[in-house]
């Protein structure tokens, strides 16, 4: 009951009064128990509006965060969505409740296998796990309606974008290993993307290929 009564909490004061409004998002948000997803010990401070450590160097993002990222994407309940960094597996939880069909990439195989002992745990059927470089997306899988990425970038890595269907959404933090601006990309055609600033945030950098050198 006091987990039930902090995510009705954290939906009012976190999520509504900031801003967020998509109504399947904010439903997401509250049926999703965030308390499963943080590190042990920490579950009286799932539902507070910060960034928990999760092991590895790596965190679970604020609730927040999680929200508005989601709601940028514009998602339909048919979309087939990637998510760049699986991380403690909350944000794929979250998309899960809101897209057709969720794969999940993350760097790390400890995390990756835990994030899908909690999904399937909870009976979220509908997200794919794999322990690979998300900076180079999930070609076998692709095209994407949306892609969303969980870690800082230099640049928007050109396999993510070259995987987004025509009309297909990249959510991405772009700038320095401390400081980001949260881009929506657009794929409005074969070579053609548009894009727009959503704001600052931070994330951990996005290890990979084509993203920051290990």
């Amino acid at each position: 009951m006091a987990f039930e009564q902090a995510r009705k909490r954290m939906i009012t004061t976190q999520l509504v009064r900031r801003g967020v409004c998509d109504a399947r998002v904010l439903d997401a948000m509250g049926s999703v128990p965030r308390e499963a997803f943080v590190g042990l010990g920490l579950e009286e401070f799932a539902y507070e509006d910060n960034p928990l450590p999760i092991g590895e160097g790596q965190t679970i993002s604020q609730p927040y965060i999680v929200a508005a990222m989601t709601e940028a994407a514009q998602l339909r309940p048919t979309d087939r969505v990637l998510e760049v960094g699986a991380g403690s597996g909350y944000g794929a939880a979250i998309l899960s409740r809101v897209a057709g069909q969720v794969f999940s990439i993350e760097r790390l195989d400890s995390l990756t296998m835990v994030a899908r002992e909690r999904c399937h745990a909870l009976g979220y059927h509908n997200v794919t796990f794999k322990t690979a470089d998300g900076s180079t997306g999930f070609p076998q899988e692709a095209p994407f309606d949306a892609i969303l990425v969980a870690a800082g970038v230099l640049q928007p890595p050109e396999a993510l974008k070259r995987q987004l269907k025509i009309g297909g959404r990249l959510i991405v933090p772009v700038g320095t290993a401390d400081e980001q601006r949260l881009l929506r990309i657009w794929r409005l055609g074969e070579q053609d993307f548009g894009e727009c600033d959503l704001g600052g945030v931070r994330f951990v950098p996005l290890i990979g290929a084509e993203g920051w050198p290990e």
